[in-house]
């Protein structure tokens, strides 16, 4: 996990890149088998403990790339740190609303909402910042669009779950662009953010006898402390490799995730799948198509 200036000015491929890409996403998508272990204990308590095992894992990552002094920059000034906090805000929201989704039964909600997360980055851009849309994406939003439609009517509610994890994850990652710190560093930033929310809330578990963490059982320790793993893990990993691998390239890769979080959740929980469900992930899967086509294109060109 090491800078390589020249490969990102070039905006240019590289092996290194992909087996990094590649590693975050198997990562991501096999996640939902760690969280469903954790399925008993309580999601805020489960956030709580990724927040506080991540400081560790995000500080050493920092020391081994000799980039403490950018985070000691930012944790001195004002704006850096207001931004900061809407981006903790944010990632805190979204590990929460998955977490509780895995553990609930609804780990095909989470996969589609990662499944619609890009198109609605384009809708971000365009509604935001004023970014043009081609007839394909506004093609491939549109039937995203009646996909939640199908789904709303099929189950009488809106897919909260999905939509939830769209949307934080979306202004997330638009917030993200303008946060300025490098990624390693914008993560470590946000955890230590959150440290103190998080060790008041154990604190008081402790105090009212209510966590899972050092309660005799062994196994829950371990998953526990396993948290700063298999969060900071990821994300890191996945930040070094974005460096090494055209937005071309990374648009296409980020379906490996929910397409390993859907088939987990259809094959190994065994969650229910319909006929309507089948078509509205039918219309999602299309719609993605649609929106990789021209970026297909223009790769292949």
């Amino acid at each position: 996990m090491v800078d390589t200036p020249a490969l990102t000015a070039r905006n240019e491929d590289s092996l290194s890149g992909f087996l990094f890409a590649l590693t975050a996403y198997l990562l991501w998508g096999f996640l939902p088998l760690y969280m469903k272990a954790l399925a008993h204990v309580p999601p805020v308590e489960v956030i709580a403990h990724r927040v506080i095992w991540s400081v560790p894992v995000a500080m050493a990552v920092l020391l081994w790339l000799r980039r403490t002094a950018d985070l000691t920059a930012a944790l001195r000034s004002p704006r850096m740190l207001g931004m900061g906090a809407m981006t903790a805000a944010l990632i805190s929201v979204n590990w929460g609303i998955y977490v509780w989704a895995i553990g609930s039964g609804h780990a095909l909600d989470a996969a589609l909402g990662y499944y619609i997360n890009p198109l609605f980055s384009i809708f971000l851009g365009a509604a935001l910042l004023r970014e043009r849309i081609g007839r394909m994406q506004g093609v491939a939003i549109g039937l995203a669009a009646v996909a939640v439609a199908i789904l709303t009517w099929d189950a009488g509610r809106l897919p909260l779950v999905a939509l939830g994890l769209t949307v934080t994850w979306g202004f997330y990652a638009f917030l993200k662009k303008w946060l300025p710190i490098g990624p390693n560093q914008g993560f470590a930033l946000e955890v230590l953010i959150l440290l103190p929310v998080a060790l008041g809330y154990m604190i008081w578990l402790s105090a009212t006898g209510g966590g899972h963490f050092l309660q005799g059982v062994a196994w829950d320790d371990a998953l526990l402390l396993g948290c700063g793993i298999v969060t900071a893990g990821p994300l890191m990993i996945y930040a070094n490799g974005a460096k090494r691998l055209r937005l071309s390239t990374i648009a296409v890769m980020q379906y490996i995730a929910p397409t390993l979080i859907f088939l987990t959740a259809v094959f190994i929980f065994d969650e229910p799948f319909s006929g309507m469900k089948l078509l509205a992930f039918g219309m999602i899967w299309s719609a993605l198509a649609l929106y990789s086509l021209p970026v297909l294109r223009a790769r292949l060109r």
